[in-house]
């Protein structure tokens, strides 16, 4: 096995083995037996890829649902009885782990308390840019009844234990609209696809895929393969290990034991390869294609990070999954959650040293320290019995503990990997990507006769002049910086489209904004809306975070136009907002995307007790970036307090 074969213990192994042998006598070097058996495919023993099969399933060590039991403890149940006294408990973080497991400890009888770094906010990656909230918010759009989501957006239905707390709440769902529909709900297609200077409706690039395949030079074999099918013509040899394929396409996981034994062999045979790597050296695809399908599928930025995370995530989501929304924003559910723990909850607590003893009622002192806020930083000090760690781990790395933690647990904290992501929102006065043409001559024509007609020939100049001019824009937003700024950034370019006439749905564009989401249903009282112009991951993100929040505005808007049309600036209000989780000083990183062998590697040992330190959050779970993986976590960690399992 050459060198580009190996994982990074394969090699590091090899060239200690190397070194070593370097040092020796040449007479005590022996060479290996020419008959020697090739490397195993992957560094993990079986036990390692059955326990990480049943982490993903959710199950315990007998292969019987964990989910259930969650279930009943998280809605309504609460905690079994235990015959323990009650504790104390520090819980760190007040993200949505941290607050369900502390209402949850809280309920069962212990006392409580959260401590949170964030001086102002709960809800960690569930961050919502609005008016008021529980975090007294300032009005972050032009339209004070607008509301956009810098975080979580959409959640699964096929997540039981986040929709059915939401349920529970009496929080107010309803669809999110990931592919774009007609008035009554039906799936349309029409967004865009603008790759390779070729513009196409995603339904008509389904039934005639061969201009935009052409374009990046794929085999003739694909060229009239949509990229989606691609992917799932690929991956499918791997679901079949655990699942059947039924006549009308859709699939079945098999029996237990047989799912569980089916997801523990693709875990050994891919645990430790990228993405990349499965797509060139098992799908046998060739660049060419794998650009195609890392454009259209959003796999690009991801290529070179965990096969498995990226499979995981597709496989665990069926393409017949409904997603949700919550009225009002994703932030109404951290308000409901906080409003369970508000009087336990420390703010503006960031977390420097953690200490644990083995003897006495106070096992864990915690120390931290105020951000100043309100002039002064001071620092503080709490004790319990417990404590439950939800910090992420790219966080957790600045902590002291003392002892230090075991060796398995601090490589886990050094190594995983936080991905970044990168968002840019911009705000309308118009919902003009649900225009049909009329729509869009009738506005522009009451601004000035025959001005439609200029925009859609390509003859209004890009120097600002028409940015906001529209009657409904607000004024006071836009600047005259601004508008230099757009007019030195302006796409220029004949080529304008037709109007999208679309409800909710996202389009997908090479350029740098990549990808871009109505929103899906109208905020009552107001006529504009709040468009997600910019999604990006990975490196992908990254080149946005280089920007200032007020710089990517300009730059937004003008890849916007690029897929949508020069003539949307008549209705951008001048106001954006922005969210880079890289960047965030209590999140660092958007979600633990693992690397090629860390699922077998350092997973299980992300979750595992350390004395009286348990620790939960997302990226303990295998559905990071995902509420329901907090979720499974919050109860998995509260029981461990609690003293039953």
């Amino acid at each position: 096995m050459d060198s580009s074969q190996l994982t990074r213990r394969q090699f590091t192994a090899r060239t200690s083995t190397v070194a070593a042998a370097a040092a020796l006598p040449a007479a005590a070097v022996t060479a290996p037996p020419a008959t020697a058996a090739p490397a195993p495919r992957s560094t993990a023993d079986w036990q390692t890829c059955l326990a990480v099969a049943r982490a993903l399933l959710v199950l315990d060590d007998k292969n019987q649902p964990l989910v259930p039991r969650y279930e009943k403890i998280l809605l309504g149940g609460g905690l079994p009885k235990a015959a323990s006294k009650p504790k104390k408990v520090l819980v760190l973080g007040a993200g949505p782990a941290g607050m369900v497991a502390a209402a949850l400890l809280k309920r069962a009888g212990h006392h409580v308390t959260v401590v949170e770094a964030n001086g102002n906010r709960a809800g960690g990656r569930i961050k919502t840019f609005r008016t008021g909230g529980h975090e007294n918010a300032a009005q972050p759009f032009a339209d004070p009844k607008q509301y956009a989501e810098a975080g979580a957006m959409r959640i699964p239905g096929s997540h039981p234990l986040v929709i059915g707390l939401i349920d529970e709440l009496g929080i107010e769902r309803r669809p999110f609209r990931y592919v774009d529909t007609d008035p009554e709900g039906k799936p349309r297609y029409r967004t865009w696809i603008r790759v390779n200077g070729i513009r196409a409706r995603r339904a008509d690039y389904a039934k005639n895929p061969q201009a935009i395949n052409r374009s990046f030079g794929v085999p003739r074999k694909y060229e009239n393969v949509p990229a989606a099918d691609i992917v799932r013509q690929a991956l499918d040899p791997v679901r079949d290990e655990y699942s059947t394929l039924r006549p009308d396409g859709t699939r079945v996981d098999k029996p237990m034991p047989e799912l569980v034994e089916g997801w523990a062999r693709v875990v050994q045979r891919f645990g430790d390869w990228s993405m990349y790597r499965f797509l060139t050296e098992h799908a046998k695809l060739d660049e060419r294609t794998i650009d195609l399908i890392g454009t259209l599928e959003n796999m690009t930025s991801r290529l070179p990070l965990s096969f498995l995370h990226s499979f995981i995530s597709q496989s665990l989501i069926s393409p017949g999954t409904a997603f949700y929304e919550l009225e009002g924003g994703t932030a109404v559910l951290a308000d409901a959650l906080l409003d369970r723990v508000r009087e336990d909850v420390r703010f503006d607590r960031r977390v420097t040293r953690i200490e644990t003893r083995e003897d006495g009622r106070e096992r864990v002192s915690v120390d931290t320290v105020s951000e100043g806020r309100d002039g002064k930083v001071v620092r503080e000090r709490f004790t319990g019995d417990a404590a439950i760690v939800t910090i992420p781990f790219s966080g957790f790395r600045h902590v002291q503990v003392s002892p230090q933690l075991s060796y398995e647990k601090r490589r886990a904290v050094t190594e995983v990997h936080y991905d970044s992501a990168t968002k840019v929102l911009l705000e309308f006065s118009r919902r003009w990507w649900e225009f049909a043409e009329d729509d869009w001559r009738r506005e522009l024509d009451a601004m000035e006769p025959g001005l439609y007609d200029k925009y859609r020939k390509g003859q209004v100049p890009p120097d600002g002049r028409r940015l906001g001019e529209h009657p409904s824009v607000l004024r006071g937003h836009l600047t005259e910086d601004q508008r230099t700024h757009y007019a030195a950034n302006a796409w220029v370019s004949r080529d304008q489209p037709e109007a999208a006439e679309v409800i909710g749905g996202g389009s997908v564009t090479d350029n740098p904004n990549r990808f871009m989401f109505n929103p899906s249903h109208p905020v009552p009282g107001s006529d504009g809306g709040v468009v997600l112009a910019s999604y990006s991951w990975a490196d992908d993100a990254r080149r946005w975070d280089a920007y200032d929040d007020e710089a990517r505005y300009a730059l937004a808007l003008r890849g916007m136009q690029e897929v949508y049309g020069q003539r949307l600036e008549v209705f951008f209000t001048g106001v954006g907002r922005t969210q880079s989780w890289q960047r965030d000083p209590y999140a660092y990183g958007e979600a633990s995307v693992l690397l090629p062998g860390q699922h077998t590697e350092i997973l299980l040992d992300m979750r595992t007790t350390e004395g009286p330190l348990h620790f939960a959050g997302c990226h303990t779970s295998v559905k990071p970036a995902w509420i329901e993986g907090a979720m499974e976590s919050a109860v998995r960690a509260a029981l461990e307090v609690h003293g039953s399992r």
